[in-house]
């Protein structure tokens, strides 16, 4: 049984049908990505899963428990974190208040020292700004603490929405590299990209969408190598 299972999916946007029949799975363990143009309905489709957007029709299955009509609020406390496009930090508050707004859905008695010295180890850089307010860190450490915020709540699966959005390549492949050690770590990653290349070389498997629809699906590996896709997305580099 896939850990996170979508099944003939719709959403809609009023009349605009955004998401049309869609299915895929995630498996615990994997980093699975959705790829393709901006307007595609990547967002869209993450946004059903966390529960910010009710589907018209289609299942959403979590652990084999449904959660397709699921109040947003609830999906935490599932096992499913979000990270949201743009990074979305606390910009007036440091980045140990930000960690610790990550946490809110766990028992307030619970000792997070040991969580906190695990994300620090996993990011070091935080370490070094904790005390220093969000909104002055740099594009990628507002991305990482963004990513941090989200593993203290201690996610099943980590949801990612455009993680590389604006920032530089170097930092894009410190980001991805966090990511595959998340990965390495027990975390299962379900993350939405435009950059279908960086992405691919990390994921497991992969599902392409143009205009709400799976175009394509197979293994990384062999969709990064695909003429059709090298044509649309990766700007004809092999």
């Amino acid at each position: 049984m896939a850990m996170l299972e979508v099944k003939d999916l719709n959403v809609y946007y009023g009349a605009i049908h955004a998401i049309k029949n869609i299915s895929f799975e995630v498996n615990e363990g994997e980093i699975i990505t959705l790829i393709g143009a901006n307007g595609a309905g990547k967002t869209t489709t993450l946004h059903a899963v966390s529960g910010l957007l009710k589907p018209k029709s289609g299942s959403i299955h979590f652990c084999g428990k449904e959660i397709t009509h699921t109040d947003a609020y609830k999906i935490p406390k599932l096992g499913l974190a979000q990270v949201p496009e743009g990074r979305r930090v606390f910009a007036n508050m440091t980045v140990m208040e930000n960690l610790e707004m990550g946490a809110y859905i766990r028992n307030g008695k619970e000792n997070l020292n040991e969580e906190y010295e695990r994300i620090f180890e996993r990011l070091p850089r935080l370490k070094e700004r904790r005390k220093q307010a969000a909104g002055t860190l740099s594009g990628g450490e507002q991305q990482m603490l963004a990513i941090g915020r989200a593993l203290m709540a201690d996610p099943e699966i980590l949801l990612l929405d455009e993680p590389s959005l604006g920032l530089a390549p170097l930092i894009i492949q410190d980001i991805f590299k966090t990511l595959q050690a998340i990965r390495s770590e027990g975390t299962t990653i379900l993350m939405v990209e435009q950059n279908a290349l960086a992405t691919l070389k990390i994921a497991d498997y992969g599902y392409v969408l143009e205009l709400g629809k799976i175009s394509m699906h197979g293994p990384a590996s062999q969709l990064v190598r695909d003429e059709r896709l090298i044509e649309a997305y990766l700007g004809n580099k092999k």
